[in-house]
């Protein structure tokens, strides 16, 4: 091999560390870099992000992806709806409708779609339509079971009562999503 090809490879190989130790900081540090078009998560090849909700009244938020890493916070609030942003092993990094988030043991989560109520008096209807008959007024921070969406409105449940409300007045819904 000659002196070129030799510092070539040294090169290659250099490169290759520099990258591997970047990737397992970002996974530690829970950056995921940048994501072009939808993504696809690499443990549980569904789309990222993604709505999920919290399965426990509690679950510790930590700052990376496993035990060893410090607990930033606590989420209180079962069925509370969470966004996935990335995964690592049977870690899934999260954030609520602040944008606050971090690392959560996967078996903390559910895949039962809910939503927080976010504008003030929002009217659940009996049809999707803005002149239906109002079923009930939901207050900000009333968390909902989620239904059948459409493009406009998405049908709820909360509290013993149901009907549709407008997807601009939640949070943990896709603004693209439907629904059936």
């Amino acid at each position: 091999m000659g002196a070129s090809a030799h510092w070539f490879r040294v090169f290659q190989i250099a490169a290759f560390a520099i990258i591997v130790s970047m990737s397992a900081a970002c996974a530690q540090e829970g950056d995921t870099g940048p994501v072009i078009g939808p993504a696809i998560g690499p443990e549980t090849n569904l789309p990222l992000p993604r709505y999920v909700s919290l399965r426990a009244s509690e679950a510790n938020v930590r700052r990376g992806p496993s035990l060893s890493h410090r607990i930033d916070w606590v989420f209180q609030r079962q069925e509370m709806p969470l966004q996935v942003v990335a995964e690592y092993g049977h870690w899934r990094r999260v954030i609520d409708r602040d944008g606050q988030g971090g690392w959560v043991h996967y078996r903390m989560l559910s895949g039962a779609r809910t939503v927080v109520i976010e504008a003030p008096d929002t009217v659940l209807r009996t049809r999707p339509e803005p002149n239906a008959l109002e079923n009930a007024v939901l207050e900000p921070g009333v968390v909902a079971r989620l239904g059948d969406c459409n493009p406009e409105w998405c049908q709820l449940s909360a509290g013993g009562y149901s009907g549709w409300a407008l997807k601009s007045a939640l949070w943990g819904v896709a603004e693209a999503e439907i629904r059936e």
